[in-house]
């Protein structure tokens, strides 16, 4: 099929389809709906390979997570989408596997496929920093939820550091004067932050940290199980588990469940990303939830913004760095205040 068939099929000139099918240019709604219709009918493809070389663009966009296997990254994606969906675009999504090298091999094939523009979660707070300024230099780039300190481009995330002292305040009004926390490897600025965030706020509270129990492993259930039993079988547990995220605080809650040890009855136990698994949890998980879709949207918007001005980035001042305030959300695994959210 050709655009000249369409254009006989609706009854309008070439230029006309072109300009519906583009999405550029005044055209009637009447116009546009008999326009589609005709191409409809006939099958008619846009041939995006013709369209990219035509316009210098291909309407999409790749983006880098450092596990999809991570619930929270799974809905982040699929909040990306879903923003760029609305924009009339595609996203091709790679999976780093927590691994900056093949991270930074995938940002470059996602460069060589002449993409809009990159979306990246980096895995590694340093050794991540060469691949992503690299490419941020070939290409429009936004740094997601986690960032790379010292590298020229825009983010957008939570205040980890706000949420943590949202995370203590509560703890503290529920009893606890002791806590423990659980997390990654110090190699990331999520876990970075949060730690920083909760070792501050339990500071001005009183509330004491012993060094045995901060338990630095990975983002899964498994390392929840075996931290909480460290701290379980390492005398009297501390009056509170704080975990980085919602995986390690569900793997925390079983193994306390299977050690006896009640929750919140005897522990107060907090996650963080309000991924869906939390509030199946038993009990179900109090945590801080992110807004993912409007984080999706800021993304896709400094996206479009460092597009329009790539030609003339001397103009478009310093990089921006949005930090969303996140919400607590209290379930049952903790117990101050009422329940709140979902």
């Amino acid at each position: 099929m050709t655009i000249a068939q369409v254009a006989e099929r609706a009854g309008v000139s070439t230029a006309t389809v072109s300009r519906v099918l583009s999405g550029r240019g005044p055209v009637s709604a009447a116009v546009r709906q008999r326009v589609r219709l005709a191409a409809d009918e006939l099958g008619y493809q846009v041939n995006s390979i013709a369209r990219a070389l035509r316009d210098g663009r291909t309407d999409t966009v790749g983006m880098v997570v450092p596990s999809i296997t991570n619930p929270f990254f799974t809905s982040l994606v699929e909040s990306v989408e879903h923003a760029l969906g609305r924009e009339g675009k595609e996203l091709f999504l790679c999976d780093a596997r927590s691994d900056p090298g093949i991270e930074a091999r995938r940002l470059a094939t996602l460069a060589a496929r002449s993409v809009d523009g990159i979306i990246v979660s980096p895995s590694h707070g340093t050794l991540s920093g060469a691949a992503v300024q690299e490419t941020a230099g070939r290409l429009p780039l936004v740094q997601l939820d986690r960032f790379v300190g010292g590298t020229s481009t825009d983010w957008v995330g939570v205040d980890d550091v706000a949420a943590m002292r949202q995370v203590m305040d509560h703890l503290h009004e529920g009893g606890a004067r002791s806590a423990a926390f659980v997390g990654s490897m110090l190699t990331n600025s999520s876990t970075e932050q949060r730690f920083d965030g909760f070792r501050r706020r339990a500071e001005d509270l009183g509330i004491a940290v012993d060094p045995d129990h901060v338990l630095l492993g990975d983002y899964s259930v498994d390392w929840g199980e075996t931290a909480a039993a460290r701290l379980v079988s390492g005398g009297a547990p501390p009056d509170a588990i704080v975990c980085a995220d919602d995986l390690i605080a569900l793997g925390v809650t079983r193994a306390c469940r299977a050690l006896g040890v009640a929750v919140p009855g005897r522990v107060q136990v907090t996650g963080y990303d309000n991924i869906e698994f939390s509030r199946l949890g038993e009990p179900a998980l109090t945590t801080v939830d992110q807004p993912r879709d409007r984080i999706a949207a800021e993304a896709v918007r400094l996206l479009a913004a460092a597009a329009a001005g790539d030609a003339r980035r001397e103009e478009r001042g310093p990089s921006a760095h949005i930090a969303l305030v996140p919400s607590l959300v209290v379930r049952d695994s903790t117990r101050a205040g009422p329940r709140t959210g979902p």
